[in-house]
């Protein structure tokens, strides 16, 4: 399939204007507007230079952030230390700073929990943990966070880090030896609801060490998690997919580094991840009532099945850095991931039934997704080239090999068939600096292969033969962008982009129900290409700074998740979709010790009612969330001791009233509250999550799935000790 690449007619209407605008104040604002790398003079009424943060996620190579035309959000190890007070949830810390991201499941699971209005490539040290052959809504938890230092968030579809990125690229990036010597982190936390098997505890020991060109950091943890109870004294259910509930988890993380040749300009990096969260059993569904409004709770017994539910991560990578060849920077980086995730067991579910097994309505089974990657990421990065100043480009190429398939792990059938997808993708990226402006621009050609062998669905889709082949994907995908940097510290930038995935391949392979298919046949294999525009303004004052955006993404084939009315299950439709919304942040300095930061998104998505006819179906939650509103309080009332007080807010939305896909749920505002105080015995802190013991329902729950009619948490108490030595 080959889809033309030029930018549409919005795209050179968004960047035009700006460009005109960048020519026009180039010769003024060189003087009038500070350079990125100039420091102006301080005095009471003038703005001040902010910090010079960086991101390398999408540019391969450090890149500052006043440099980059498009929303980023650098979610910073203080942001999330103070979740992590909280809860231990992977996902919390993003629904709390990233404006486009879901309201958190607090599952396992992380089904809805979309950026932008589409799933994210979750990226760990730029090797992705998202399986997009078949997308089972677990990738998020993969490590224990406190080994995390900063998060980088690129918002809306991308090509640059490969397949995956619909939504836009998550990147946890983990910490690294900042000083030389020695030196040991203890943390131990312990949280409990009341209730006598609510408490859960964590234990973690990180060591790094540095000395001269060599330097490591070790990271192990291990943690224990009680049952969840609403506000209403309740247990939460179990989760149809999988819950954090009733598990144990533990980590181990290894980074060694070594420095070496002339100026210690080349080092090599080897990394080992290793990552396991499962359920212990304790516990069996004790189903709801929707129509009465009785949530899904659990109770004490024995589960379907003989096996837990489980997420499995595990990966090895070798990077080699020379920071001096050719006059610039060389980054390769060759890895093995292996990932995971084994299901909730049904008895009686309808798509696992086979009464060769079992009478109908009887067979005990359970899924199970494994994929297995292997890769290469390299590229060059070479600054201030053939003698013109501000001139930088990034040529590189990756590789992935990728196999994948789902089992029916307790009468060990093919569910879904073994997919094995390759890709080999060069790109050059090139960005150009003259005093105020920044113009980027780049391309990424990807070329990719599917290849299923023959095979035959379940009882429960008729036992059909389907003709293995291999399809064939050639995606050329651009990117252009501006950013003016304006006097008074003002800015405004404009970027177009096409981003490329593939849906999620295992639905419809398995789906298939009659015979006589193939998979070239498949028309739901088809690739995702987005269009995606954005355009926003920035100000940063001496107290007070913001940013806003606004993007429009559309793609001409599209991968939208509804409900079967009668499974309850999640079908793939393939029809246009369109999305559009904007995002607000912004942050109050009161005094140096006290801050405000509020965040705010809308967004809308629009696809059709039918295979035909015009976009007027909106979007729900299994794609886009409500508008949020999420307001933090930061008072730092004493050297070593802090308060923070977040609230976020999900506003209601009712939605294709009287039409088909007709949804509504309801508002939600939840406060949290931690305290911290720093003393020569150690660090001490108390996280109360859900501060007034609200009773809701998770957003996400108000939409009738398979067995989700879950309350959310009422107040957890958690206290942590940290000591260093």
């Amino acid at each position: 399939m080959k889809i033309r690449s030029a930018p549409t007619k919005f795209a050179a209407a968004l960047v035009a204007p700006l460009l005109f605008a960048a020519l026009a104040v180039a010769g003024s604002a060189q003087q009038a507007a500070p350079d990125p790398t100039a420091k102006p003079a301080a005095s009471k009424d003038e703005v001040v230079e902010l910090p010079k943060y960086t991101v390398t996620t999408g540019f391969r190579s450090p890149k500052a952030i006043d440099l980059i035309p498009g929303a980023i959000k650098l979610v910073s190890a203080e942001e999330i230390a103070n979740t992590l007070q909280l809860t231990d949830d992977a996902t919390a810390v993003l629904s709390r700073t990233v404006p486009g991201y879901a309201p958190a499941t607090q599952q396992m699971q992380n089904t809805g929990e979309t950026l932008r209005g589409r799933v994210a490539l979750r990226l760990f040290d730029g090797i992705s943990q998202t399986t997009p052959l078949r997308e089972g809504s677990r990738n998020a938890t993969f490590t224990d966070m406190d080994i995390v230092a900063q998060i980088e968030v690129i918002n809306g579809p991308s090509a640059a880090e490969g397949i995956g990125a619909a939504g836009g690229i998550i990147n946890y990036i983990s910490k690294s030896p900042a000083k030389d010597g020695s030196e040991a982190t203890l943390r131990t936390k312990f949280s409990e609801q009341g209730y006598n098997d609510s408490a859960s505890y964590r234990v973690g020991l990180n060591y790094s060490h540095k000395d001269g060109p060599n330097d490591l950091i070790f990271g192990a943890a291990f943690a224990k998690h009680g049952m969840a109870y609403d506000a209403h004294g309740r247990r939460l259910g179990m989760g149809a997919s999988g819950s954090s509930n009733d598990s144990d988890s533990k980590n181990l993380f290894i980074k060694v580094g070594h420095n070496f040749g002339v100026d210690n300009a080349q080092r090599l990096m080897l990394t080992v991840s290793q990552f396991r969260i499962e359920g212990k059993g304790h516990y069996i569904p004790d189903l709801g009532n929707r129509a009465l409004g009785i949530t899904d709770s659990a109770k004490r017994g024995v589960p379907a099945g003989a096996k837990t539910e489980f997420n499995d991560f595990a990966q090895y990578a070798l990077a080699y850095k020379n920071d001096a060849l050719f006059g610039g920077s060389l980054n390769v980086q060759a890895y093995k991931a292996s990932q995971a995730m084994r299901f909730v067991a049904e008895l009686g579910g309808a798509d696992k039934q086979d009464p060769l097994f079992a009478p109908l309505g009887t067979l005990v089974d359970q899924s199970e997704i494994n994929s297995q990657k292997k890769g290469l990421r390299s590229s060059w990065s070479g600054k201030d080239l053939f003698g013109v100043a501000g001139l930088e480009l990034t040529p590189g190429f990756d590789y992935l090999d990728e196999k994948a398939q789902q089992r029916l792990a307790l009468t060990n059938r093919v569910w879904v068939p073994p997919m094995n997808y390759t890709s080999k993708a060069p790109f050059l990226q090139a960005s150009y600096t003259n005093g105020p402006v920044t113009v980027s621009g780049g391309v990424r050609h990807e070329g990719g292969e599917l290849q299923v062998d023959d095979y035959t669905t379940v009882y429960f889709a008729n036992r059909s033969y389907v003709q293995g082949g291999t399809l064939k994907y050639s995606e050329t995908l651009p990117n252009v962008g501006i950013i003016v940097r304006l006097p008074q510290n003002w800015s405004i930038f404009g970027s177009y982009s096409k981003g490329f995935s593939l849906p999620n391949v295992g639905i419809p392979l398995r789906n298939v129900n009659y015979p006589g298919q193939s998979v070239a046949g498949i028309l739901d294999l088809q690739a995702v290409v987005f269009d995606n525009k954005e355009g926003g303004v920035s100000w940063h004052g001496k107290r007070f700074s913001f940013s806003t955006s606004y993007y429009r993404s559309y793609s001409e084939l599209g991968a939208t998740l509804s409900i079967d009315p009668v499974t309850k299950d999640f079908i793939l439709q393939r029809r246009p979709v369109k999305l559009t919304g904007y995002e607000f942040t912004g942050e109050y300095k009161v005094t140096s010790a006290l801050k405000f930061s509020v965040l705010y998104s809308h967004m809308k998505g629009l696809t059709r009612t039918s295979e035909t006819g015009p976009l007027t179906r909106e979007q729900g939650m299994g794609n886009v969330s409500p508008d949020k509103l999420n307001l933090s309080t930061t008072w730092k009332f004493m050297p070593k001791a802090s308060l923070t007080l977040d609230v976020e807010k999900v506003f209601s939305r009712n939605i294709n009233v009287g039409a088909a896909g007709e949804e509504h749920t309801g508002s939600l505002t939840l406060a949290h509250l931690t305290a911290s105080y720093s003393t020569k015995w150690g660090d001490f802190s108390v996280g109360i999550e859900n501060l007034t013991d609200k009773y809701y329902i998770l957003p996400w729950a108000q939409i009738d799935q398979f067995n989700n009619y879950f309350a959310g948490r009422g107040r957890v108490i958690s206290v942590s000790y940290a000591v260093r030595f």
